[in-house]
């Protein structure tokens, strides 16, 4: 039996202790800037990684995260942790929210994920060369990928963003919210769809029993199993001890919905996400055990996630400016435009529908494990996603004073 050498559990837990100080200290202190924690975190990583430290010292670097059987057991630390976040961002899909805002939530959403899915896919697809894809094989591929990333959202990011501008209960803020629901699903949708085109999957299940499998899981979790968690949680609640009870089988049924979707040729985050949103839409799952199982994923786990990002690339070594630019051109554009024009079909004015565009723009977290996915899997090189990181970093900080500024406008109408 393959074991940790005791050096190598030492090393491990050296990493661990490491990345969750840095990760911590950082990212107070971006929120001392009012930036979201993540910033902080993503650059603890960088200062901690190839970028800052592995130029500096190379020696040290290598010390701190040799390359073996530890940095595969912190991989797997870290896959963990990207399956818990999905879960904990489905629990922010509240199905009712979308219910109650109707068609305008519908068109909202639509414009928001078609016009930059069109801005997204359009662009790599006609010129790939520029964005650094050489393998026709997978252009198609390539160009879906970039097509989702422009076009989902970042739901937790951009309920905290509306939070802080004291307009969370608001009807502009519940357009914003359930039209961002909508895109995830859908985008998560899509994206399980495009690692089964690379052949991502088990070998024994076919691209179009993938998809199949994929709309099956969805519709029955949202349906009977959703109506079964409903039933199954009072009792939990009642006969466990709380919360510890719900927070392990929660967690546990996270892993058995990860593991199927992994199975059958998405990423395992799918069926945490589908699972969190199944969860997260039972009357019995109160506010108060949210934020338990937020509070443990979000100070323990996510950190060692938006560390990692800067411990597997060279930020300075894969910075493009022109591909960068390019992106977040098409990132603002595409979200901006599409999600602004539907708010404003629905009949909202000029200035609240370029508010719920900017607000829409928010990507965060999501857009980050998107990307790491798509690098893992060789869809996307490694400037690709160090364009992306900066561009779901600048969105996030700069959604919420864009919002602000566009509400304080009195413009015509």
């Amino acid at each position: 039996m393959i074991k940790l050498s005791q050096q190598e559990l030492m090393g491990l837990l050296i990493q661990l202790s490491i990345m969750l100080m840095v990760g911590r200290v950082l990212a107070e202190v971006a929120r001392k800037f009012k930036q979201p924690g993540v910033v902080g975190e993503i650059l603890a990583g960088i200062l901690l990684g190839p970028t800052v430290l592995g130029m500096l010292s190379p020696d040290w670097f290598n010390l701190l995260f040799p390359v073996g059987t530890s940095s595969l057991v912190l991989d797997g630390f870290v896959q963990i942790a990207v399956v818990m976040l999905l879960f904990i961002a489905g629990l922010e899909v509240d199905l009712h929210i979308v219910w109650q805002q109707g068609r305008l939530a519908i068109v909202t959403s639509l414009f928001g994920l078609i016009i930059p899915f069109a801005f997204g896919f359009v662009f790599p697809y006609v010129f790939p060369d520029f964005f650094g894809y050489a393998d026709e094989g997978k252009r198609l591929a390539f160009a879906l990928f970039m097509g989702t990333s422009m076009a989902i959202t970042a739901l937790p990011v951009i309920a905290r963003i509306l939070m802080d501008l004291n307009i969370f209960k608001s009807r502009l803020s519940m357009l914003v919210i359930s039209s961002a629901m909508i895109n995830d699903l859908i985008g998560w949708l899509i994206f399980s769809m495009i690692l089964g085109m690379i052949g991502k999957g088990h070998q024994n299940i076919t691209l179009t029993n993938t998809l199949l499998l994929t709309i099956g899981f969805t519709a029955l979790m949202l349906t009977f199993g959703r109506g079964l968690i409903n039933r199954v949680l009072p009792w939990i609640n009642k006969k466990l001890a709380w919360p510890g009870g719900l927070l392990s089988l929660s967690l546990a049924m996270c892993f058995i919905a990860a593991a199927f979707t992994e199975f059958i040729g998405i990423h395992a985050i799918f069926g945490a996400f589908i699972l969190g949103v199944a969860f997260g839409d039972s009357e019995h799952m109160s506010e108060r055990a949210k934020e338990i199982i937020h509070q443990f994923i979000n100070n323990i786990f996510a950190p060692l996630f938006f560390v990692s990002i800067g411990l597997k690339v060279n930020f300075i070594a894969n910075f493009d400016f022109m591909l960068t630019l390019a992106i977040l051109f098409i990132a603002f554009a595409g979200k901006i435009i599409g999600s602004g024009l539907g708010a404003r079909l629905g009949g909202f004015r000029w200035n609240e529908s370029l508010a719920v565009g900017f607000g829409m723009n928010a990507r965060g977290a999501m857009e980050i494990i998107l990307g790491l996915i798509a690098l893992e899997n060789g869809l996307i090189n490694e400037k690709v996603f160090v364009s992306l990181v900066i561009m779901a970093l600048i969105t996030s900080m700069t959604s919420g004073p864009l919002m602000k500024w566009s509400l304080a406008r009195k413009w015509k109408n």
